[in-house]
């Protein structure tokens, strides 16, 4: 039943052509993931990251919502094979968030596009579940660099351009701007999922009017994992 109602589409991002994978469909029941979402709230911040709200990591010991986790990890599986031409990957990471913080409250840091690591095989997948109205995810170039893909040679490049850029930012970035090109654009919507490499230069798509509410069944809720690839099909 699930997987006639799954619907993957992948395009090539950039002139780096990294691969952006959108699963529609995914789960197949949203709501229930939310609700599994709303039995472990309230969240904890998100210490020692640079995540504009909570953010509840999970493991084993979260029963239920670790079952999510593993069946999320097994559906995902053969797409992400095809998508990045791998025939395995490891989960690092998995975690509810809810982005909560004002636009008027972002560090400098938090209002310019990002990225989650300089390892090409590190790869972001993230499910959207509620609070999507008039949000999603963009991707992004660094104008002055034209960096599209952190990695260590172009890092410092990177944050020399980006430490000026922040400093004159207001509120979330949604859109081009004079020091980064919005070069592709994920709508959010409850169940879709997306996956790309995390050195790829990205941002929340976050309107003003979103509801900043901490409520897992009333905020913009998502599952965040970070998956490493193993080494490309010879």
């Amino acid at each position: 039943m699930q997987k006639a109602r799954v619907t993957p589409s992948l395009a090539l991002v950039g002139a780096c052509s990294s691969p952006i994978l959108v699963i529609d469909g995914f789960d197949g029941d949203p709501l229930r993931v939310v609700v599994t979402a709303a039995a472990l709230s309230p969240f904890p911040s998100a210490e020692g990251t640079y995540y504009p709200g909570l953010r509840r990591p999970l493991t084993r010991e979260d029963k239920t919502a670790w079952r999510y986790v593993e069946r999320s990890v097994r559906a995902v599986a053969p797409f992400v094979g095809r998508a990045f031409g791998v025939a395995a990957f490891d989960l690092l990471a998995a975690s509810f968030s809810i982005v909560t913080s004002l636009p008027a409250t972002l560090s400098p840091v938090q209002r310019i596009p990002h990225f989650d690591s300089a390892n090409p095989k590190v790869l972001a997948m993230l499910h959207y579940l509620g609070g999507t109205t008039g949000t999603g995810t963009a991707f992004y170039r660094q104008r002055s660099t034209g960096i599209e893909m952190v990695d260590e040679e172009n890092r410092a490049a990177f944050i020399a351009a980006a430490s000026p850029a922040s400093a004159s930012a207001t509120g979330y970035i949604n859109a081009s701007d004079n020091h980064f090109e919005q070069i592709a654009f994920v709508p959010a919507k409850p169940d879709r999922l997306v996956v790309y490499q995390s050195a790829l230069l990205h941002s929340g798509i976050i309107p003003a009017d979103l509801p900043f509410s901490a409520d897992p069944s009333v905020g913009r809720l998502t599952a965040n994992f970070f998956l490493e690839l193993a080494d490309r099909h010879q």
